[in-house]
C-alpha cells in the first residue's frame, strides 16, 4: 500500500475521533470557567481531558507529518493543526478543518466550495465567539480593575469584538485579555471579507449564468427562424419543380398536335 492511501486511511479513521476529542476538550475547558468554584475533583477530571485530547491530537498530528509524501507541503498547509498542538488556547480550532469536511451541505445540495466556505465561515464564527468568551472570561477574572468576571459578561464581549462594533461598555485590562481582542478583531474582519467574497462569487456566478442562459434562448430562437425559412424555401423549390413538370407536359402535348 502507497504512503498516500495510508495518510488517507488514517486521516478517514481518525476523522470521528478527533471530532469527539475536540468537542471533549471544548467542555472540558469550558466548564470550569463557566461554574467556578467546581469541586476538586471535577476540575482533575476536566484538566486530565484537556491533556488526553491534546496528546491525541500531537499523535495524529505526528503520524500525518511521517505519512505525508511531502513533508515541507503538509507543514506549510497545515499551521492551524500544529498551532493547536503547540498552543493550548488554539486546540478547538481542530474543530474548523473537521466541520468544513462534513457532509452536512451535501446532504441538503450545497457541496460546491462556496458551500464549504460558508460552512467554514459559519462555524469559525460560532466558534471564535465561544472560544474568544472562555478565553477573556478566564484571563480577566481576578484582574484587578475587570469589567469582564462573568461567561456572559464575556459572551457579550466577544459579539461586540468579533463584530467590530466595540461599545466599550466592557474591555479586557490584561495583556492576554488584549491579545485575545485583537485575535477577534481580526478574526472579525476576516469572517466578514470570505462572507463579502462568497456572496459576490454568488452574484457573479449567477448573472454569467443567466447571461448564458439568455444567449442560448437567443440562439435556439434564431436556429428555429432558420429552420422554419429553410422548410419554406425547400417548400418552393418543390411548388417550382412541380410547375416545371407541367410546363414541360404542356410543351410536350403542343409539340404533338403541331
Amino acid at each position: 500500500m502507497s504512503q498516500q492511501n495510508l495518510s488517507e486511511r488514517w486521516e478517514r479513521h481518525t476523522a470521528t475521533p478527533l471530532t469527539v476529542g475536540a468537542l471533549l476538550f471544548l467542555v472540558a475547558y469550558a466548564v470550569p470557567i463557566i461554574r467556578p468554584g467546581l469541586p476538586p475533583s471535577v476540575t482533575t477530571i476536566t484538566s486530565n481531558i484537556i491533556l488526553w485530547v491534546w496528546v491525541g491530537f500531537g499523535v495524529d498530528y505526528v503520524a500525518r507529518f511521517i505519512l505525508a509524501k511531502d513533508k515541507w507541503y503538509f507543514f506549510t498547509h497545515n499551521i492551524v493543526d500544529l498551532l493547536s498542538v503547540a498552543l493550548p488556547i488554539l486546540r478547538p480550532l481542530r474543530l474548523l478543518r473537521l466541520v468544513a469536511l462534513l457532509s452536512v451541505l451535501n446532504r441538503i445540495g450545497t457541496g460546491t466550495l462556496r458551500g464549504r466556505v460558508v460552512t467554514y465561515a459559519a462555524g469559525g464564527t460560532a466558534l471564535l465567539v465561544f472560544v474568544g468568551a472562555l478565553a477573556v472570561t478566564e484571563a480577566e477574572r481576578g484582574a484587578p480593575g475587570a469589567g469582564i468576571t462573568t461567561f456572559l459578561d464575556g459572551l457579550w464581549w466577544a459579539l461586540v469584538t468579533l463584530t467590530t462594533v466595540g461599545y466599550g461598555d466592557e474591555a479586557p485590562v490584561t495583556h492576554t485579555g488584549r491579545l485575545i481582542a485583537v485575535a477577534l478583531m481580526l478574526g472579525g474582519i476576516a469572517l466578514l471579507g470570505i462572507v463579502t467574497a462568497t456572496l459576490s462569487s454568488y452574484l457573479v456566478e449567477h448573472v454569467s449564468e443567466q447571461k448564458q442562459k439568455d444567449d442560448e434562448d437567443d440562439q435556439n430562437e434564431l436556429l428555429a427562424k432558420l429552420a422554419e425559412l429553410q422548410a419554406g424555401q425547400a417548400a418552393q423549390l418543390q411548388q417550382t419543380e412541380a410547375l416545371a413538370a407541367e410546363l414541360a407536359k404542356l410543351q410536350a402535348s403542343d409539340a404533338k398536335v403541331a
